[in-house]
């Protein structure tokens, strides 16, 4: 019996270019995909900043207290973004193209959410008079180190929304986007020399496993440390992208997929394990075409807005409610909130960024060749004279 690939191969093109050509129709889940993502890390962070703590959010009852829901859509942004970065590359193996296209899809968007926060949510919050408030090195500072993703939130000047753990936490979801763009410089480096494979992807797979289960090892190395835990989520992508057309997405498998995670969760592993058959259900399902659940299509795709305005919302309401909300009310609340921001970020800011790059795409593939053949000529001449030499 022939297999059937996860989808046809007039789909494949439209599902990887997701991300760089959002005014395309595109016949696949992956933005409605994205979006459960993001509204299961809003609903994780409700419990977080209405209580100070996870501990009673129904997945970590349901995991016997290995993780949260918020964290499996972190997992479900990391395998999709492996996927689909992955196909990009491969289609257009220009570096400062591909460099391009991913500052512009996480740039843009976290700049206005940066300014947002600090100018309007924090001005509200602070409990410094204006002026003084506007005159403080902690803003600036808050500005240029959420620029350059540092991994903890920075602080806003005399700004607490709730009396609790995280009540001066202006932002919790922005930790995520350095690793994502670590991981995009990782595909560009294997790109460019020659080694975006399936090979070297179930080799980062097996080391993104590894990494979890050594945890405590890794605190020395910093930041590459916390990439190699979830290295596994992004490289099992990639797998899935050389895999995609060997795989079959039916029933049978898809039971022993879900089978397979429950087995994980019972050997308290799930975290560890959940590459190998989470990928394999999150892109099959992706790669599918439901168009009833094709919502971007009527209001754009609003799962990278409502990531980052999530928490900053959750934040406002819990601060409105002088921390008496109740985690169901910072939930919807927050949505009531961010849906709006989430929107607003895509049709005018995340939108027409990538359409600015893409306009500019042959300027710099020209860039891109001009660097490449002054490399060759480089290599060229060093060549020349190594065997002159001899």
């Amino acid at each position: 019996m022939a297999v059937i690939p996860f989808v046809a191969p007039h789909r494949r093109r439209s599902a990887a270019s997701i991300a760089q050509s959002p005014a395309v129709s595109r016949a696949n889940n992956f933005d409605f995909l994205r979006l459960v993502a993001a509204l299961s890390v809003v609903f994780s962070h409700s419990f977080l900043i209405a209580e100070g703590s996870e501990a009673s959010e129904p997945f970590v009852r349901l995991t016997g207290n290995q993780c949260v829901l918020g964290l499996v859509g972190v997992f479900v942004f990391f395998i999709i973004s492996g996927y689909l970065v992955t196909g990009s590359f491969l289609r257009h193996p220009e570096p400062g193209r591909f460099a391009l296209k991913r500052g512009l899809r996480i740039f843009p968007g976290l700049a206005v959410n940066l300014l947002v926060c600090a100018l309007v949510l924090g001005a509200l919050v602070t409990t410094l008079p204006l002026g003084d408030y506007l005159r403080s090195p902690e803003l600036g500072a808050y500005l240029a180190r959420g620029m350059a993703l540092t991994t903890q939130s920075p602080p806003l000047p005399d700004v607490t929304f709730v009396d609790n753990a995280v009540g001066n936490i202006v932002n919790g979801s922005l930790w995520t986007l350095r690793y994502e763009v670590m991981m995009y410089a990782m595909v560009l480096l294997l790109g460019v020399a020659g080694l975006l494979r399936l090979s070297v992807s179930l080799v980062l797979v097996a080391i993104g496993i590894a990494a979890v289960a050594c945890e405590k090892a890794l605190k020395p190395f910093g930041d590459f440390g916390e990439m190699a835990w979830l290295l596994g989520f992004f490289a099992s992508g990639m797998a899935m992208h050389f895999l995609r057309d060997r795989l079959s997405f039916r029933w049978p498998f898809i039971v022993a997929g879900l089978a397979a995670l429950v087995l994980f969760s019972w050997l308290h592993a799930l975290i560890m394990l959940f590459p190998l058959a989470g990928a394999y259900l999150i892109i099959g399902f992706a790669t599918r075409n439901d168009r009833g659940l094709d919502y971007s299509r009527h209001v754009g795709d609003l799962s990278y807005g409502l990531y980052i305005y999530g928490w900053p919302a959750e934040n406002l309401i819990a601060w409105l409610s002088h921390g008496q909300a109740a985690w169901w009310q910072v939930f919807l609340g927050s949505l009531a909130v961010a849906a709006p921001l989430a929107y607003v970020s895509w049709h005018l800011v995340e939108k027409r960024a990538l359409r600015w790059g893409h306009a500019r795409r042959h300027e710099v593939i020209a860039f891109d060749r001009t660097v490449s053949q002054a490399y060759r000529r480089a290599r060229i001449t060093r060549d020349g004279k190594s065997g002159h030499g001899l």
